[in-house]
């Protein structure tokens, strides 16, 4: 992973993050950011998770750096917003009691054994044929889950059958850091 978020970086993800969704309600479109140097200019893969009074209503990102991270925010929390096809999109109501959740995340790697994966440091991404789940590695923490609930969770989110990782799924596993408001 690239060098880590500084706590000065961190908040001002959190607040471009909340900017692009403000000005997504006022106008309908994506916000432009002016020309940055450093770290918010690197290319780096991230999501953002919106939550609402505790409940999730929105989680979407780029797994890969293909964008920078500042460009990456914009439009996925505009996409969390918006376009999370598990929820209605957030209403503008909402935004007082919206709480932003970014995770910014280091190169996928594949594993030779699923027992390599630690619950609570890992994300996983788990593939078989087309079809491919990913899961970040707050979420077997939040859920209380074991190695191997984690390991299933990922193969539904894929659309696989829950034991495809005993079974040649890939496992890839990531690093992520996370921040919220």
């Amino acid at each position: 992973m690239s060098d880590p978020l500084t706590p000065a970086e961190e908040r001002a993800c959190l607040e471009l993050a909340r900017q692009a969704i403000e000005y997504y309600f006022k106008t309908g479109g994506h916000l432009h950011t002016p020309v940055r140097t450093g770290t918010l200019k690197e290319k780096r893969g991230a999501f953002v998770t919106l939550t609402v009074a505790g409940d999730l209503r929105g989680c979407i990102g780029y797994p890969l750096p293909v964008k920078s991270l500042d460009e990456t925010l914009i439009e996925m929390a505009v996409a969390a917003a918006s376009q999370d096809t598990r929820f209605e999109p957030l209403g503008p109501n909402e935004l007082g009691r919206l709480k932003i959740e970014i995770s910014v995340l280091g190169l996928p790697e594949p594993i030779g054994d699923p027992k390599e994966v630690e619950v609570g440091r890992h994300g996983i991404i788990v593939s078989k044929g087309f079809a491919r789940g990913l899961l970040l590695p707050q979420v077997p923490v939040e859920h209380g889950w074991d190695k191997e609930t984690y390991l299933r969770h990922g193969c539904l989110k894929a659309g696989l059958a829950p034991e495809e990782w005993k079974r040649g799924a890939k496992i890839e596993v990531f690093t992520a850091q996370v921040f919220s408001e």
